[in-house]
């Protein structure tokens, strides 16, 4: 399961997010976004759980949470058709 994960600090690395989510099953991939010419982070990236029930579990627990002074955003990640629609 593909999880984005939002409002995170400009400093936290993908160990960081990898262990907060390992709490909760098996992490295959962390993802941190970043811009292209500066390489600082957006503040946000993409978990991907090895086990969807995991995926939910992490989803349950972690949205909202406090984390470094920040209420994470963490939601199922939508592909890039699903978010920009048919535009007809």
């Amino acid at each position: 399961m593909e999880i984005y994960v939002g409002n995170l600090t400009h400093t936290m690395t993908a160990r960081q997010v990898e262990e907060l989510f390992a709490a909760y099953g098996r992490v295959r991939t962390v993802r941190i976004v970043t811009d292209h010419f500066t390489r600082q982070s957006k503040n946000f990236g993409y978990v991907v759980m090895a086990m969807r029930e995991d995926g939910r579990n992490a989803l349950a627990a972690l949205h909202g949470r406090n984390v470094n002074d920040r209420l994470l955003v963490v939601k199922e990640a939508r592909h890039r058709d699903e978010r920009m629609g048919s535009g007809w």
